[in-house]
């Protein structure tokens, strides 16, 4: 009992089993001592890569203690170690970044000069992921009940990986893990069963393991108790494929036969497994379902056991929202967990909270991590200055401030600026609790204004304000700044989801929508705007249904992994930007210019 009752001070409820509670538990004490933790994180870190050529060459000299490591060690970004990293890929054997063997690099989504970023990891690496998979499950039963009595239907997808000229694997994060042994060979666990075969999830062809996904997960529809993707654009590019295929669907379980589609053969024969007989009754109620085109809730009229939706809603995410919310009648959107290519960071203890709530608990065993402090409104902090900001440790950030998130990692990368901005939203014990705010980057520029990630998805979401009423909301975005124009100006692309076609909004409500984001954006674009006539009216591109999935499918066959693809919010490939011109249905244009007043401050 000692252990349920610390577990229940700590987290405010029980653990569903006493393996759920061994792993809060360990919540628990990491969480307790995180500032211990760290500093035992990073000697390791120091004594494992003391000999590297990375290190050395900062003369450490051996010191493993945190001051001499700040003072010695410089903060770098991708760049920096692009040609330390070129080298491994090459095929140089020698410790250069890591003593343990580079086993493969990980493909982050974000890119550095058009190429995408090759993140070296190590074999073990796979196993500090893995402990904190294995904490997911045990929070999450302790706010579903009854967890152990279903599935879980995941749209989970792996990319063909790619060979550096060296011979090293380069694949995505999320690849790597499915097709290593901790997923493919991982212990039954009543709590975590999913309705996709592995064979289905490990097959490379998009369209035949979504298929044999959605089909496994159709045949065992009153099982599910959770349905997610990794990403919620991922759950949502489900859905629309049952409404592009819910017919064939539907005839493989009426006749009990796999389509022909299906050549993978190993897809073939565990099907067998889950065609074994012919089901008209279920193949007449998706057909009832689906054939009269009325969506809205189809994820629970489908699978009416759901209890919520696991996907990501936090950043760039969060626009999926009132779409997710119209096709599962508003389920709860549980975020459990934040990490990248470069780390894996930490999770959710909270995962049932409203999505404007989600905070992470980084946990402290997990790599070693500084902050740098971000002032919003100075957002061009050079680190190149004689004296940087002092970082700030794990156990010593402030609620309510914000910060760059900096990580060092057993894998070789040190003091290594991540990019994301995050704010500090409370504590776990001494742990703290972060919300994603953004990547820092900025989208949009035409003069001296700069318009960020964040901006944009708040101009979009007031400007969606004004079509709520006709039932209409925005299902996806991106933007580009036309600079062919003179002055240059701010093109979106809307995509709309119609609940009553007749009852549509108006040009004149669009043209609306378009003062409503450029009254949503900062200062120095309005100045541009109005005093300086710099930047013309922002334009918004309404595009037909279904745009933004080409343009998945356009990434997707240029390389992009499909469980780690996310829309641009900005866009410059031509050959993307002449897709959605393509399937422009209308045109709208600000009718004035946004509110603006000198301002006094410096």
């Amino acid at each position: 009992m000692a252990v349920e009752t610390t577990l229940t001070s700590s987290l405010g409820k029980a653990p569903a089993c006493e393996k759920d509670a061994k792993a809060l538990e360990l919540i628990d004490q990491m969480t307790r001592s995180t500032d211990e933790v760290q500093k035992k994180v990073l000697a390791e870190i120091l004594t494992r890569n003391a000999e590297t050529e990375y290190l050395t060459r900062y003369h450490l000299g051996g010191a493993t203690d945190r001051d001499s490591f700040k003072a010695w060690v410089p903060v770098v970004t991708y760049e920096d170690l692009q040609r330390e990293i070129q080298r491994i890929a090459n095929g140089d054997r020698s410790p250069i970044l890591s003593s343990h063997p580079i086993s493969e690099f990980l493909t982050s989504s974000g890119t550095s000069a058009g190429e995408r970023k090759l993140m070296p990891t190590v074999e073990d690496e796979l196993d500090r992921r893995q402990k904190l998979y294995n904490l997911l499950m045990p929070v999450m039963n302790l706010y579903v009940p009854d967890l152990n009595k279903g599935k879980g239907l995941y749209f989970l997808f792996i990319k063909s990986e790619a060979k550096t000229p060296g011979g090293l694997t380069a694949r995505p994060v999320l690849t790597s893990y499915y097709k290593s042994n901790h997923f493919k060979t991982r212990p039954y666990d009543a709590y975590n069963v999913y309705t996709s075969p592995n064979e289905a999830i490990l097959c490379t062809d998009s369209f035949q393991s979504m298929y044999s996904q959605m089909l496994c997960g159709l045949l065992q529809r009153e099982e599910v108790l959770r349905v997610g993707a990794v990403f919620a654009s991922g759950l949502l590019r489900a859905i629309r494929f049952l409404q592009l295929h819910w017919q064939e669907l539907a005839h493989d379980i009426q006749t009990g036969v796999l389509t022909d589609k299906i050549t993978d053969p190993s897809i073939r024969q565990v099907m067998l497994k889950f065609l074994q007989k012919q089901d008209p009754y279920l193949a007449q109620f998706i057909a009832d379902e689906c054939s009269t085109g009325k969506w809205e809730g189809i994820i629970t009229r489908i699978w009416p056991n759901t209890k919520y939706l696991d996907v990501i809603v936090t950043g760039t995410m969060a626009q999926y929202i009132p779409t997710l919310d119209y096709y599962s009648g508003g389920l709860p959107k549980a975020c459990t967990m934040y990490a990248s290519s470069e780390c894996y960071f930490g999770l959710n203890l909270n995962p049932m909270c409203k999505p404007s709530e989600v905070s992470y608990t980084i946990m402290p065993n997990m790599g070693y991590f500084e902050f740098l402090p971000h002032n919003p409104s100075s957002p061009t902090t050079d680190l190149n200055k004689p004296s940087p900001p002092r970082l700030v440790d794990l156990a010593d950030v402030e609620i309510g401030k914000e910060y760059e998130l900096v990580i060092t990692t057993y894998a070789g990368l040190n003091r290594y600026r991540v990019g994301d901005i995050l704010r500090v939203t409370g504590f776990h014990n001494s742990a703290p609790q972060f919300q994603f705010v953004r990547r820092k980057n900025v989208l949009l520029s035409i003069d001296a204004d700069k318009t960020d990630e964040a901006e944009l998805q708040k101009a979009v979401e007031n400007a969606s304000k004004l079509i709520k009423q006709f039932e209409t909301s925005v299902v996806e975005y991106t933007s580009y700044a036309n600079t062919k124009t003179i002055p240059g100006h701010y093109v979106i692309y809307w995509e709309l989801l119609i609940k009553d076609p007749s009852k549509g909004p108006s040009k004149e409500v669009l043209k609306q929508c378009c003062l409503a984001m450029e009254e949503s954006m900062n200062s120095v674009y309005r100045q541009s705007r109005v005093a300086d006539n710099s930047i013309g009216p922002l334009e918004i591109r309404v595009v037909k249904n279904g745009t933004f999935e080409e343009l998945m499918d356009y990434a997707i066959s240029r390389g992009a992994s499909i469980n780690q693809y996310k829309v641009p919010r900005c866009v410059s490939f031509t050959p993307i930007m002449e897709l959605l011109d393509s399937r422009v249905v209308s045109t709208h244009f600000s009718p004035t210019c946004p509110q603006w007043t000198p301002e006094r401050k410096c």
